[in-house]
């Protein structure tokens, strides 16, 4: 073995108070990894369990576990940025590019839905999911916690009564999905919502905490003026803000119509809520850096696509 490694790795354990020899003992019992064991491949394939006997459920049941998966993956990036003690442009620049290729993939992936569930399929399974809906997603929700503030998330309505001094829970209570599950004239949740709060939302409001001053949006005020007024860093933030707002948000919408206002639809969401405008990003303008679009373009957002 190389000297040099091997004084590495006494230093590596020393510096933890293990013994090399120990962990060098216990290499010699164990064994060599294979890419199932790895990848956990076994466990991951056994994870789409369908409710029915239509094949095509299958689709929309693996479709959405990888959905979560690059979720997964752009918050472990959002999270990168907002632990980075020494934020730069640069860094920053490339992880939001890298974020916004998964939003483009999530984007373009769509069509796997549109086209590769039978109509009459779904149709039929997808009474069987009632009341669970994509609205439920938990991590899509810390995904936009983590890039703005909670005044950016906010139903569009009531942003002028909120402010940074809002109690947590309250500011829950009025952000832009919750129209999707309550009726704000009788204050009456849906089933959907109420057990989409009762599974996450004290992890939502411990994040919402957390990220109150981490953000992406609130680590670009961060920045020296030069890094803020940097283009290629301008750009990314752009991208990023419309490809998730905007771009995919109608890649799902269009997909929902297709199936849900189809001929053999019945235009009603398994969750119940008035998908329409929730989901159509003209009606609520979520925007999460607000300061780098035009007056004009705020207006007209959603309403080109």
């Amino acid at each position: 073995m190389n000297s040099n490694i091997t004084d590495q790795l006494k230093e590596k354990y020393e510096a933890i108070g293990q013994d090399l020899e120990v962990h060098l003992e216990g290499l010699l019992h164990s064994k060599p990894i294979t890419y199932w064991d790895y990848i956990n491949t076994d466990a991951l394939l056994n994870l789409q369990i369908q409710r029915t006997t239509l094949p095509d459920e299958m689709v929309f049941i693996a479709y959405h576990q990888i959905n979560e998966l690059i979720f997964k993956m752009i918050l472990w990036e959002i999270e990168q940025v907002a632990e980075k003690e020494v934020l730069t442009a640069v860094f920053f620049e490339d992880k939001l590019m890298r974020i916004s290729r998964y939003f483009d993939m999530l984007t373009t992936s769509f069509n796997i839905m549109r086209e590769g569930m039978d109509r009459e399929q779904y149709n039929k399974f997808r009474h069987t999911l009632t009341p669970a809906s994509g609205f439920q997603s938990g991590q899509y929700r810390l995904i936009e916690f983590a890039s703005t503030e909670l005044i950016n998330l906010i139903d569009y309505r009531f942003r002028k009564t909120i402010d940074r001094n809002t109690p947590f829970e309250h500011a829950l209570d009025h952000l832009y999905w919750q129209a999707a599950g309550k009726d704000y004239k009788t204050g009456e949740k849906s089933i959907l919502l109420i057990n989409f709060e009762k599974k996450y939302k004290e992890e939502f409001i411990t994040f919402m905490k957390t990220y109150n001053t981490k953000n992406l949006w609130s680590r670009f005020k961060e920045l020296s003026e030069v890094d803020k007024k940097d283009k290629d860093l301008i750009k990314a933030m752009r991208h990023y803000d419309y490809t998730v707002n905007v771009t995919w948000v109608m890649a799902h919408y269009n997909a929902a119509k297709h199936y849900i206002l189809g001929k053999d639809g019945d235009g009603e969401a398994t969750g119940g809520s008035d998908w329409q405008k929730y989901m159509h990003p003209k009606y609520q303008k979520r925007i999460f850096f607000p300061d780098l679009w035009t007056e004009k373009e705020i207006e007209a957002w959603g309403t080109n696509i």
